[in-house]
């Protein structure tokens, strides 16, 4: 391996003066390379077996700081308030208010200039809470690494890793830190970040090296920053942060990205002047998009920034309607009312609280175990239509029991769970000689077992000459499962048992360790040094997805013979073995397999998959006489699978989450179909896909089409085997499909897109990445899951719980609704504005020029009290209820759908008419109608009745705005019954309104600060151009029931539309024959609602009385006019 990177004996900066490369934090005797591990335990003081303890890690990490490089920029103040200041909505403000001042409109300039101050102060502590809540939530998505300590395999983010920790990284993991391998396995390492060497690294343990070699040639040594290219290994750590290889160069990873754009250049390098001018204006343009937001963030907040620029145009139109209604007369008040107008168009607080929603939302979601990596799948996130999950940890709770066995020649093995799962000692093992295909398990009690009496394993094994030693020696070293029990720090003097690796070899690892048949008494390793031992590991072949199979080499120590050792998926071991023993007999001659035997063996497997379990195979060879040096790492693998013999096999019972069940009905309500995407067998994937409802009972069955039926459950190779047009032509996609490899998930996703689904994948291994990267939404695994799998995802599970991406939705589309409700808010206020302002043109006075309605200064304050704060509660408010019983959100048209648009334009033209009546009556009803001279400029006895009817004006428009914020808390039921399951009839509204402080203190606020404006002498006449009102209360009031009532009837006119629509739609479905017979929604029974489209054999869209009826009687949010699953479109 050639050394790239120059052969330097220190390293400055940072990590301290006259750091020696490839030392320690705190210096050892000698590099980390150039010791032993067992002599680099020692001087760290670090436990090859426990690793430290929480307490000394806890201790270590005072002592060494975090691990961290230290290039972090954090939250910084400074550039918040900039972006307050320096924002295209903010500058709109600033240049009214410099308009103001040059027209010496004194009073309105630094009324404006006030809402700058307080909108970039209330701006900036909130954006500075939602930056310190995204900055937090960042450390969350970071690397993490998996280590061991206390004996227990836990998974921490990296930078609370510490010296002396023991680490276990595998193909796919980041390196957290400098280690000192201990074991490693057909290890490979990436290291062309720090030494520029493109190809993988392969790393050794049992070497040393002289204290100089360079960071390319110590082979004993992984690197941070690197990446595992091949196999697994573990490993010490002796450097963190500063202190690590990558420390030293940590500057050039903090180089930024250049925002200038590239000059195009001829091949010989030379470029004319147009390329230069071409690029000087490509820079500008995505500055000038930068700066006004159109080319930066989610595509939301890109969307909304490109609406707020068409509100500015339309700004500028409505200010040019008043200067035009004028004659263009260029008296102060006209102008200053012109911009009035315009400011009224204008969304200041549109970006700042769909950015603080989002943040908010965020962290609400870490609270459900999910980290957002990317803020645009919290817009894709209520959009999903398809949900492709695993099986193993993700429905099920990843804690493998070996519940049953079966050995050819022997019988079957059965297991009864205890409720220590990794505890060899707990539990009884039943022994039948009959196969399990011969015994009715579902017959078997507690007083009468058809599997057998319960026999202690030492019987068992001193009945057994030769064939249950061979099964067992397969589980044990076919295995990288670790199991070991040690003194119990909470109760001294008994011993607790302690399990890691994967869960399914944790399993078989358990099982082989009840007849004694531990890997750590068996194995000589070089992180665990056993003199007694029988074998001796030569080489790892890891199991692999696409053969399905794992492998390892082991000398027999005391007869120097290679023997291979291979578990796997029945049909691929079996594929692989030529012969078997049908008894015990030592003289016994192996019989071959013949097609007879492979069909027993499958009935066997069959039997165990139909009661939920997930079956291996296990097999073995001794390996032909040779020199030593054919059989290792390099062999060829098709060399050591090949020519097996068969072993037996072993059944593990993954137990059903909990939540599983449940979160599948959520989602069936919810619009969502699940797929069980799982590399188990088909009955096993069958018998929990039935158990968690993602496929119909096994009474139902006979409901559904034989061609439906056959497409539910499929195979790999069945769904490989077509064609996109034969899987296009399916009834229905597979629900289940097993032996899936990752190729397979990729196929799925594009099917899936191909009838305009919307889906979200998980995944947890490299392969996976493809296919996280294709999904609409990628959802990877943060505990299980490789950093690879992370990197290509959208969202990260923490608790790797299925039920925690329906969690994921819901919160979704939460986001989702409160996002539509604020702007929904936001643009019905400003047509509220714009109208009233706008119409009130045609009110003149003697002189010609209109008399405004509201004065500037009352728009500017209506715009201030009644958008920012109340908008933040609206995108603060809960779930609307039974938001997960509606279909998915259709992407295409967003928050703006037909319905919002209608209830945009309603609800502004509504308050338009409302205050332009209650201007009206106070001056023609009950004033005598003289609109006075110059009342837009000063108070005099003239003005009385225009000033008591703008102030009547301003008191409506004020109080309706924020009355509309609490009515669109839900967008179709009454305000006053928005718990549709309430007994309090008549108290409800209080508790809904109280429930939101948020909300309910800026509304409030908004409602209490409109008397000062109205009663304190010169600043309602001389500021706010109106007087305080007395009986024009009554006005006011009126109104404001009007208000309610018109709201609450254009609400019940929608859902009476709704429930004759979904009446309509039944009517339809039942002349069709489509699912539900004609039913509404509500009258379906839950396999109806479930599973309908399947039981009339559909195509796979569902009928309209699915689509309409959801929202029948209620309507809940956007739900009931959203498209079903076939019109979605993505992005």
């Amino acid at each position: 391996m050639t050394n790239r990177e120059p052969d330097k004996a220190t390293a400055k900066g940072d990590n301290g003066p006259d750091h020696i490369s490839g030392q320690s934090n705190k210096p050892l005797s000698r590099p980390a390379h150039a010791l032993t591990h067992q002599q680099l335990a020692q001087e760290i003081g670090a436990d090859p077996l426990s690793g430290l303890t929480p307490d000394e890690a806890k201790r270590r990490l005072e002592e060494y700081g975090k691990n961290e490089l230290g290039e972090a920029e954090g939250v910084q103040p400074i550039k918040i308030i900039i972006a307050q200041i320096a924002n295209a909505m903010t500058l709109v403000l600033i240049l009214a208010m410099a308009v103001s001042f040059g027209i010496k409109s004194w009073i309105e300039g630094g009324v404006v200039a006030f809402v700058i101050a307080l909108n970039v102060i209330v701006g900036f502590f909130q954006e500075y809470s939602a930056e310190k809540t995204m900055d937090s939530l960042r450390s969350l998505s970071s690397p993490t690494a998996t280590l061991v300590r206390g004996g227990e395999a836990m998974v921490v983010p990296s930078g609370e890793i510490v010296p002396g920790d023991l680490v276990e990284v595998k193909m796919g993991d980041t390196l957290p830190a400098d280690i000192r391998l201990i074991e490693a396995k057909n290890f490979e390492t990436d290291e062309a970040l720090l030494t520029g060497e493109s190809l993988p690294v392969r790393k050794t343990v049992e070497s040393t090296f002289d204290d100089t070699t360079g960071p390319g040639d110590r082979l004993n040594v992984a690197y941070s920053s690197s990446t595992v290219a091949k196999g697994r290994a573990k490993g010490i750590v002796f450097a963190t942060g500063t202190f690590t290889e990558i420390g030293a160069i940590a500057s050039a990873l903090n180089k930024k990205d250049s925002k200038v754009r590239p000059v195009k250049r001829k091949p010989n390098g030379h470029a004319g002047p147009h390329r230069y001018l071409e690029a000087y204006t490509l820079t500008l343009g995505d500055a000038i998009g930068r700066f006004l937001g159109v080319n930066v963030g989610t595509p939301l907040q890109r969307k909304l920034s490109k609406l707020a620029m068409l509100l500015f145009g339309i700004a500028v139109i409505c200010a040019i309607i008043v200067l035009g209604a004028n004659k263009f007369n260029t008296r102060q008040e006209v102008i200053i009312y012109a911009v009035a107008t315009g400011l009224s168009m204008i969304p200041a607080s549109l970006v700042v609280v769909l950015t603080i929603t989002m943040a908010a939302g965020t962290k609400r979601m870490v609270e459900r175990n999910v980290i957002v990596r990317n803020l645009k799948s919290l817009e894709a996130l209520g959009a999903v239509t398809d949900i492709c999950s695993d099986k193993t940890g993700t429905l099920t709770q990843g804690k493998m029991v070996a519940r049953g066995a079966w050995i050819p020649g022997m019988g079957t093995y059965t297991v009864e769970l205890s409720g220590e799962p990794v505890n060899p000692t707990k539990g009884n093992i039943r022994f039948a000689k009959q196969m399990p295909s011969e015994i009715d398990f579902k017959s078997t009690t507690d007083s009468n077992s058809a599997t057998g009496e319960i026999t202690a394993p030492t019987d068992l094994l001193s009945s057994s000459t030769t064939r249950l030693q061979d099964f067992l020696s397969v589980c044990s070293l076919a295995n990288l499962a670790t199991v070991f029990s040690k003194e119990s720090e909470d109760t001294p003097g008994t011993e607790q048992w302690h399990a890691r690796g994967d869960p399914t070899e944790i399993a078989i690892q358990v099982f082989a360790s009840r007849f004694g048949f531990n890997r750590l008494r068996l194995v000589s390793s070089g992180s665990s040094p056993n003199g007694d031992a029988k074998w001796q590991e030569v080489a790892e072949f890891p199991f692999d997805s696409d053969v399905k199979r794992m492998s390892v080499i082991m000398k027999n120590t005391q007869t120097q013979e290679h023997w291979a050792f291979t578990k796997g998926a029945v049909e691929r071991v079996i594929g692989a073995c030529v012969d078997y023993f049908d008894s015990d007999s030592p003289s016994a001659k192996p019989k071959p397999v013949t097609d007879e035997f492979r069909s027993e063996i499958l009935r066997n497997m069959e039997t165990f998959a139909s009661l939920g379990l997930r079956v291996l195979a296990l097999a073995s060879r001794r390996l032909p006489p040779s020199d030593g040096t054919t059989w290792n790492e390099e062999t060829p693998r098709p060399l050591i699978e090949s020519h097996l013999t068969f072993r037996g096999l072993i059944g593990l019972y993954d137990p059903p989450r909990p939540s599983s069940a449940s979160a599948v009905h959520q989602c069936h309500l919810a619009g969502i179909s699940v797929h069980m995407l799982t590399g188990d067998h088909p009955e096993t994937a069958k018998a929990i896909a039935i158990e968690v409802g993602i496929l119909p009972p096994l009474a139902s069955m006979s409901r559904v089409s034989a061609a439906v039926a056959q497409a539910m459950v499929m195979t790999a190779s069945q769904f490989d085997a077509l064609s996109n047009s034969e899987v296009d032509a399916l009834p229905v996609l597979p629900l289940v499909i097993a032996r899936c490899a990752p190729s397979t998930k990729v196929r799925m996703i594009e099917a899936l897109h191909r009838r305009g689904r919307f889906c979200a994948m998980t995944g947890d291994g490299v392969n996976d990445s493809p296919s996280l990267r294709r999904a609409d939404v990628g959802i990877a695994m943060g505990l299980s899951g490789s950093d690879v799998a992370k990197d290509a995802s959208d969202i990260v599970l923490t608790d790797d719980n299925f039920a925690s991406i329906v969690a994921a939705i819901e919160e979704g589309r939460r986001i989702f609704d409160n996002i539509q409700k604020f702007v929904l808010h936001v643009l019905a206020e400003n047509i509220a504005q714009a109208g009233t302002l706008l119409i009130g043109l045609a009110f003149k006075d003697a002189s010609g020029l209109s008399v405004f309605p509201l004065a500037p200064v009352e728009i500017v304050w209506i715009i201030m009290i009644t958008s920012g704060l109340p908008d933040m509660g609206l995108g603060f408010e809960r779930a609307v209820p039974d938001i997960m019983a509606r279909p998915p959100q259709s992407l295409r048209t967003g928050i703006f759908t037909l319905e919002f648009l209608i209830d945009m334009v309603f609800y502004g033209l509504w308050i338009t008419a409302l205050c332009l009546a209650s201007f009206v009556l106070r001056v023609y009803a009950w004033g005598d109608g003289d609109l006075g001279k110059n009342c837009n400029e000063h108070y005099s006895p003239s003005c009385e009745t225009v000033f008591r009817a703008r102030a009547t004006t301003f008191a409506c428009l004020t109080w309706f705005a924020l009355f509309l914020a609490w009515e669109l808390v839900d967008m179709r039921r009454s305000f006053f019954r928005m718990q549709p399951g309430s007994k309090k009839y008549f108290t409800q509204w209080m508790v809904d309104v109280w429930r939101n402080k948020f909300l309910f203190w800026a509304i409030v606020g908004g409602f209490v600060t409109l008397f000062p404006t109205l009663y304190i002498p010169v600043i309602n006449t001389a500021v706010f151009k109106h007087t305080g009102i007395s009986w024009e209360w009554g006005i006011v009031f009126i109104a404001a029931g009007l208000f309610f009532g018109g709201v609450e009837g254009w609400k019940w006119g929608k859902r009476v539309f709704l429930r004759r629509r979904a009446r309509r739609g039944a009517r339809g479905a039942a002349k069709r024959g489509g699912a539900g017979g004609g039913k509404l929604w509500k009258d379906m029974d839950v396999e109806e609602k479930i599973f309908g489209e399947y039981f009339t054999g559909s195509s796979g869209s569902e009928s309209e009385v699915s689509v309409e009826s959801r929202g029948e009687g209620e309507g809940e949010g956007e739900g009931a006019t959203g498209q079903r699953r076939g019109e979605h479109g993505r992005d």
